[in-house]
């Protein structure tokens, strides 16, 4: 081979490379699924296969030119042989070029494992490219077709089955990443549960677990040095993350948001973090297109009251139906209600307030002691929220004092009901994605006097029953708003199907293709002093 052909055999490897970071993405974003990627792939074949397809046609297309005019004689089959490799990868690199244009909601994270996904489709391009090399000169060997087109098939394989290649490149490295995940997933645990003096918290549910995490933190700093997972860090990576680069001696309080998708993470989270507390904020029909049922949701977030430490103590929500179920069959010796609603609770919450400005409740103890609280946050349902972390804070210690001082300082979680004041209020509720927080977000828009409008192109993986619960949505959005701005059709026919069944008037129903759309709109529809609540934002993913 020549230096040409070397040099050709790496452009073509970085091109599909670069080609295939969009179809990364989405394996991403899938939590490196390989069932779910394929199923993404399966629901996308026109718009994120087919056009990949076409590149290896095309430059397939430019070699069989090659041998017809090499029969013809004349320099058209020297032209035609360049063409189909350039033509390859200009194609490829003008893929690269129309995801780098695409706004991302949740961008591409080159983290250790894409880095060495990247790497082994490389080699991987490498490899089925110089499969070519081998006799492939018309001249020099006396082809069948067959013979001829089968190496070139290889060449452009990489890249006419792009959505596949990634998945093989997944498929080598899995191996490599089980074992890294596995090491670096038992360090961050010997290292914890060395840490004997620190005391560990679980918090999980269908919704409010940031929320409630981030508040628990802020109380508890009222008098010990807390570490917290930040952001949505609920994964065993990310809590393994922030175990091994942020638990430092001073920490005397971990807590860690365990979330999921499948049955049995919650409990691989419990063998990491081993926690002696617990708090399961809500459960409710969330992620049914990976669970199943209600009663997998249910039974998965059961986990962390059954991986607690044997003398472990778990705070369930008292409002919540589910959470009172578990309550009442777990066999914890030490097991509290907390809520607004109900009998023994262990912390109630009530004269609740809320408005546009925050809200206020009181906070009553068992004993009958209580306290006034007033809070920043948005919705009642927040309010639950920090009932739950005021309850666990009581019980390590704080006094009603502390644990209301600490409300007070609690700052609304960024994309979760966080309030943008200016001109047109913005309500930013772009992390919210579940019917119950949904409807507890319209019920925040309706308590503002002025115009209201919501942004949303509804709700995702919730199953069977998706259509419906976006359907609902739509009833109960007629009647918190002015204008609906709907974006997508999917999961959008529901919500105007159901917003124009409650008597919404159609002229203030706006469709949109995607968010980009709708906000160009949006000033057509502002005025000074009006609100906009941007609920829910999809991931690429979902991205229709």
């Amino acid at each position: 081979m020549t230096i040409t052909s070397y040099v050709y055999m790496l452009a073509a490897a970085i091109g599909v490379v670069l080609a295939s970071l969009p179809l990364i993405h989405m394996l991403q974003l899938e939590s490196y699924q390989g069932k779910m990627y394929l199923k993404w792939v399966f629901k996308h074949v026109v718009s994120d296969v087919l056009p990949y397809v076409m590149i290896g046609v095309i430059a397939m297309a430019f070699r069989c030119g090659y041998v017809l005019f090499y029969s013809m004689g004349g320099a058209l089959y020297g032209i035609s042989y360049a063409l189909a490799d350039i033509v390859y990868l200009v194609m490829l690199l003008l893929q690269y070029h129309a995801y780098t244009k695409k706004e991302h909601i949740k961008p591409l994270a080159f983290t250790g494992r894409v880095k060495r996904l990247i790497a082994a489709e490389l080699i991987l391009g490498i490899l089925f490219t110089a499969a070519f090399f081998y006799k492939t000169t018309f001249e020099e060997f006396r082809m069948t077709w067959f013979q001829f087109l089968w190496p070139n098939f290889l060449r452009y394989l990489p890249g006419m089955l792009l959505p596949f290649f990634v998945l093989l490149a997944y498929l080598v490295t899995y191996p490599i990443e089980s074992a890294v995940k596995k090491w670096y997933f038992n360090d961050a645990k010997k290292k914890l549960a060395k840490r004997t003096d620190v005391t560990k918290i679980g918090i999980t549910g269908s919704f409010g677990k940031t929320g409630t995490k981030f508040a628990l933190g802020t109380i508890l700093a009222e008098k010990y040095d807390v570490l917290f997972t930040p952001g949505s860090f609920n994964t065993p990576m990310g809590v393994t993350r922030v175990i091994r680069g942020q638990l430092e001696d001073h920490h005397e309080i971990f807590i860690a948001e365990m979330g999921a998708r499948y049955k049995g993470d919650i409990k691989e989270l419990c063998t990491l973090v081993k926690p002696q507390y617990g708090i399961i904020t809500a459960v409710g029909k969330q992620h049914l297109e990976t669970f199943g049922s209600l009663e997998g949701v249910i039974k998965t977030k059961g986990e962390l009251a059954e991986g607690l430490m044997p003398d472990g103590c778990c705070f369930f929500n008292g409002d919540d139906e589910n959470c009172r179920a578990m309550f009442a069959s777990s066999a914890l010796r030490q097991k509290y209600l907390f809520g607004t609603e109900g009998e023994d609770l262990y912390l109630r919450a009530a004269d609740i307030t809320v408005g546009p400005d925050g809200s206020e409740f009181t906070l009553v103890a068992e004993n009958g002691d209580s306290v006034r609280c007033k809070a920043k946050l948005l919705g009642r349902h927040n309010i639950v929220n920090l009932t739950g972390a005021a309850a666990l804070a009581l019980k390590l210690g704080l006094t009603l004092d502390e644990i209301a001082a600490g409300i007070g300082k609690v700052e609304a979680v960024e994309h979760r009901l966080q309030l943008i004041p200016g001109t047109v209020t913005v309500i930013d509720d772009a992390f919210n994605a579940n019917p119950v927080g949904s409807r507890e977000a319209l019920n925040v828009l309706a308590s503002f006097p002025a115009r209201r409008i919501c942004v949303t192109p509804g709700m995702v993986e919730l199953g069977a029953e998706e259509a419906e619960l976006n359907r609902e949505f739509g009833r109960h959005m007629a009647k918190c708003t002015d204008i609906a701005i709907v974006i997508g059709k999917a999961h959008a026919d529901p919500i105007c199907e159901g917003l124009l069944e409650a008597g919404f008037p159609e002229s203030c129903l706006v469709r949109t293709a995607s968010l980009t759309e709708a906000t160009e709109k949006l000033p057509l529809y502002t005025e000074p002093g009006c609100v906009v609540l941007f609920e829910n934002d999809l991931p690429d993913n979902y991205r229709e």
